[in-house]
């Protein structure tokens, strides 16, 4: 079992078949949520930062709040390297041969993809607030709108992107967790509860003749009457 054909790869040691690798759903799923990452971070680290006409330093486009801008580009920033990170582990997983290893492997994808989905969702609705409650005074040019309802869109997109991640990890959790239980489960009927082998010449095997076995024979030899002839 270690190595063949668990939790959605198959046996160690193979080829790397880069075809068949970006033709797979996490795969593609994963390129995309990296996509959107960048875009997020580009719109926020380029564009995200305005002054007044009568101001010198910039401030953020949103509310002017920094925290809402530190907020998109750290994740932006950070969503795509945990992109490339399992981009990296889904090359190496067919190479993995413990099978305990493919399970943490797939738990921790599982586990991971799920929190950035939830983190997405509060960036989402962080940034949505916080360019709601921005004043058109503040910025009169209108500088950054675009970049600014931009990011606040990919940041929707990337919720549901990275919860594809995590329910397609959680789908090959399931499919290695029922091999795992076959293998585990599965027993040798000669040890399992139902009737056991015996050994030649036990109390069940029965005579050619259909009279029972030689124990059964009462009075074939008691090791008293010497020789005694038996009448079949």
């Amino acid at each position: 079992m270690d190595g063949m054909q668990a939790y959605g790869a198959g046996k160690a040691g193979g080829a790397f078949d880069p075809i068949t690798f970006f033709q797979q759903p996490q795969t593609i799923i994963r390129i995309v949520s990296w996509l959107f990452s960048i875009v997020i971070f580009g719109c926020i680290a380029n564009e995200g930062y305005i002054n007044r006409p009568d101001e010198v330093e910039e401030y953020c486009i949103f509310n002017r709040n920094q925290n809402a801008c530190n907020y998109g580009v750290f994740m932006g920033s950070m969503a795509f390297l945990c992109c490339m990170a399992l981009l990296a582990l889904d090359i190496y997983f067919p190479q993995i041969s413990s099978v305990k290893d493919r399970k943490k492997a797939v738990l921790a994808d599982v586990g991971v993809s799920a929190f950035w989905s939830f983190m997405w969702f509060v960036g989402f609705c962080f940034l949505a607030n916080q360019w709601q409650m921005s004043k058109p005074e503040d910025n009169p040019l209108k500088e950054g709108g675009d970049a600014a309802r931009a990011a606040i869109t990919f940041c929707f997109f990337s919720i549901f992107t990275w919860a594809g991640q995590s329910f397609l990890a959680f789908q090959r959790y399931k499919l290695g967790a029922d091999s795992a239980l076959f293998s585990q489960e599965y027993t040798d009927p000669s040890q399992d509860g139902g009737a056991p082998y015996t050994s030649f010449g036990g109390d069940d095997v029965e005579s050619p003749g259909g009279g029972g076995g030689l124990a059964n024979s009462d009075g074939a030899f008691d090791g008293s009457g010497g020789y005694q002839r038996q009448d079949y």
